[in-house]
C-alpha cells in the first residue's frame, strides 16, 4: 500500500507536520506540500453553459500525485475551528474534477483510497477539532474514500506538540499498523 501526505499547513516544522513525521517516521511516503504550489481558488461553473473552465495551476500535478497512491494522509493545522484554507481549497477543487471529461474516472479512483487526518489546534481541539473531522467525513463519504482514522493533538506554538502524549502515543499507534 503506497501512502501519499498532503500537507496544507503554512509554516515549515508546525505542530501538524511534526505530528505527521512521527506516524510516516521510517515509512516509504510521497510528501506533497500544498504550500509550495500555486492553485487557483474554484471559479464555481457547475451552472454555467460552458461549465468549469480549465485553470493554469500547479492543481494538476498534486491530484495526480495524490491518487497514485492507496492511503491519503491529510495533515492541517486547526485554523478557526477547521481545515486551513489552502487544504479546503484544494479539495474545493474536486468539485471541478468531478466534472472534468479528461478525469471522468476521478471518483472511481477517489473511492478507491483510504485517508486519515492528522490535525494540531491550540484551543481545546479534541472538542472543538470535531467539526472538522465531521466535515472531512462527509466529503469523504461524497466521494466515496474510506475515512479510516484521525488523530488530533494539542499544540499552539511551535514544537508544542512534542508534550501531548496522548497524540504521540496515537501517532505511534498508527505508524505500527501503516507500516
Amino acid at each position: 500500500m503506497s501512502i501519499a501526505v498532503i500537507y496544507g499547513g503554512s509554516r515549515s516544522q508546525g505542530n501538524a507536520e511534526i505530528l505527521t513525521k512521527t506516524v510516516i517516521h521510517d515509512l516509504n511516503v510521497k510528501e506533497i506540500y500544498l504550500k509550495e504550489y500555486r492553485m487557483e481558488p474554484i471559479t464555481d461553473g457547475r451552472h454555467d453553459v460552458e461549465g468549469f473552465q480549465e485553470v493554469a495551476d500547479d492543481y494538476d500535478k498534486v491530484i495526480d500525485q495524490m491518487l497514485s497512491h492507496d492511503i491519503i494522509i491529510f495533515s492541517t493545522p486547526i485554523y478557526w475551528y477547521s481545515m486551513t484554507g489552502t487544504m479546503k481549497n484544494f479539495i474545493d477543487r474536486w468539485s471541478q474534477t468531478l466534472r472534468d471529461s479528461n478525469r471522468p474516472y476521478f471518483k472511481e479512483q477517489l473511492s478507491k483510497k483510504k485517508a486519515y487526518v492528522i490535525a494540531v489546534g491550540g484551543d481545546q481541539p479534541s472538542i472543538k477539532g470535531l467539526p472538522m473531522i465531521q466535515q472531512f467525513q462527509y466529503i469523504f463519504d461524497f466521494v466515496g474514500i474510506s475515512f479510516e482514522g484521525y488523530i488530533i493533538g494539542h499544540g499552539n506554538k511551535p514544537g508544542d506538540i512534542l508534550n501531548d502524549e496522548k497524540a504521540l502515543i496515537e501517532a505511534e499507534q498508527l505508524r505500527k499498523k501503516l507500516g
